[in-house]
C-alpha cells in the first residue's frame, strides 16, 4: 500500500483530534457558565472525540506496521478493533447525556447566557461541517473503517449540535428551560443509536465476514470469462478494512505446464486488484487437475476421505 495513503489516514486523526479539542475548550467553558445541559452534553462528546481520534492515530500507526514472524498478515485488524472501542465509549457518552437530561428534569435548573450559548454551537456546527467533509473524502479514498468510524462519528455531532442550537433558540424564545434538557435526552438516545453501526461493522470485520456481495460478484465473473479455467470453487473473501484477502480453486486442464497456470492466475489477480486499487490484496488461488469441491467441503465439515470412497 503506498506510503501516502497511510499518511492521509494519519493527518486526517490529527485533524479531527485538534478540532475536537477547540471545540472541547470553547464548549465546556460556555457550557459550565450558562448551565445548559445540552452544551455541557455536547463538550462531553467533544471530549470522548479528542481522545477517540487519538487513539485512532496510535491505532493506525500500529495498523501500517508491516507483517513479521509473529503476525504474518499484518495488524490491520487493529482498526477494526478501534471501531469497536470508538462505538463503545459514543454509547457511553450518551447514557451520561440522558443521565444529565433526566436529573435536569428533575431538579428544574435554568439556563443561562443563552446567547453565548448560540453563538459557540453556530461555530461549532461550521467546524464540525467542515471536519465531516473532510474526513468523509480520506474515507472514500483510504476505505478504512478507522477513518469512516471517525466520520460517523463526527456526524452524528454536527446533527446533535444542530440539535441543541435548536433548543437554545426555543428557550430564548420561549423561556422554558425544561426544553434544553428534553433536547437533551433526545440527542443521548441518537448518539447511543448511531453508534451500533460502528461497532456492528468493526465487529463483523474481527469475524472475518466476507467482502461484499457486489465485490464478489466480480470476481466470479473475472474468474469464470478466463477461457482455460474450466470451473472454480472454494472461493474465501475477507479484509481488515485496509486489506482484502481472497482465497479460490481454479480447475485447470490437467496436462497444463505450470508456468500457463501461474500467468492465467496473475491475469485474474490483476484484475481483482483493479477492484479496489486503493487497497492491499492478499490472492491466494489454488490448481486444480479437476472439481474437487465435494472433497474440500468433507475435509472442511470434518468427514474422511476414506468415507467418501465407500
Amino acid at each position: 500500500m503506498p506510503n501516502n495513503l497511510m499518511s492521509s489516514q494519519k493527518k486526517a486523526t490529527i485533524v479531527s483530534t485538534s478540532v475536537a479539542v477547540l471545540l472541547v475548550i470553547v464548549k465546556l467553558t460556555v457550557g459550565i457558565a450558562s448551565g445548559s445541559v445540552a452544551v455541557l452534553a455536547s463538550a462531553i462528546d467533544s471530549l470522548l472525540d479528542s481522545a477517540v481520534s487519538l487513539f485512532n492515530f496510535f491505532a493506525i500507526k500500529k495498523s501500517e506496521e508491516n507483517p513479521d514472524e509473529v503476525f504474518q498478515y499484518g495488524k490491520g485488524k487493529i482498526q477494526s478493533l478501534a471501531g469497536v472501542i470508538e462505538g463503545t465509549v459514543i454509547t457511553v457518552s450518551g447514557l451520561y447525556i440522558i443521565y444529565e437530561s433526566i436529573k435536569k428534569l428533575i431538579v428544574g435548573s435554568t439556563t443561562e447566557l443563552l446567547e453565548p450559548s448560540i453563538m459557540v454551537m453556530i461555530f461549532s456546527i461550521i467546524a464540525t461541517y467542515l471536519l465531516v467533509q473532510y474526513l468523509m473524502q480520506v474515507a472514500n479514498q483510504t476505505g478504512s473503517i478507522v477513518i469512516k468510524a471517525d466520520a460517523l462519528h463526527y456526524k452524528t455531532d454536527l446533527l446533535s449540535n444542530g440539535a441543541v442550537l435548536l433548543a437554545l433558540g426555543l428557550v430564548y424564545l420561549t423561556g422554558l428551560h425544561s426544553i434544553d434538557a428534553l433536547f437533551g435526552l433526545a440527542i443521548g438516545i441518537y448518539i447511543i443509536y448511531s453508534a451500533y453501526a460502528i461497532i456492528e461493522e468493526g465487529v463483523m470485520m474481527l469475524l472475518d465476514r466476507s467482502l461484499d456481495k457486489e465485490i464478489i460478484e466480480k470476481i466470479d465473473e473475472i474468474i469464470s470469462s478466463q477461457k482455460k479455467v474450466n470451473g472454480y470453487h472454494w472461493l474465501k473473501t475477507r479484509t481488515d478494512g485496509t486489506t482484502n484477502f481472497v482465497e479460490f480453486h481454479m480447475v485447470l486442464r490437467p496436462d497444463m505446464v505450470l508456468l500457463e497456470a501461474h500467468q492465467i492466475a496473475n491475469k485474474i489477480e490483476d484484475a481483482i486488484m483493479e477492484l479496489e486499487p486503493q487497497k492491499r490484496w492478499v490472492i491466494t488461488p489454488h490448481f486444480d487437475p479437476y472439481d474437487d469441491e465435494e472433497i474440500n467441503e468433507a475435509l472442511f465439515h470434518g468427514v474422511p476421505i476414506a468415507s467418501l470412497e465407500k
